[in-house]
């Protein structure tokens, strides 16, 4: 042994390690809260999209509902016009006629 360390040298050494260990320490908490905050955030992300994509599927078929009620409603709609316009021509016909008979009695046929 050439050059033997001092028990001075030696308690520097350690003080030194140790802070070192401690600010390394320090470092990985402050790491480990920062990963422990990425996590959280992935997981409300990954929620979300899923949600979003229930949203969009929701949304599908409620438009492929929304188009079978438009569909129904024009045939609804289209019906009750047809009526009308049967009972218009059937009124009309009939206000016609009596004209008519009216008109060819007053001549008298």
């Amino acid at each position: 042994m050439d050059n033997p360390v001092t028990h001075r040298e030696l308690d520097q050494f350690r003080d030194l390690m140790e802070s070192e260990n401690e600010r390394l320490k320090e470092e990985n908490d402050r790491q480990n809260h920062r990963i422990g905050e990425l996590e959280d955030s992935v997981r409300e992300i990954s929620n979300l999209a899923a949600s979003t994509e229930k949203l969009a599927a929701n949304m599908e078929n409620m438009l492929k509902v929304q188009e079978q009620q438009s569909c129904r409603l024009d045939q609804i709609e289209s019906r009750d016009g047809e009526k009308w316009r049967k009972a218009m021509t059937y009124i009309g016909t009939a206000i016609l006629g009596a004209v008519l008979a009216i008109i060819f009695s007053k001549i008298g046929l």
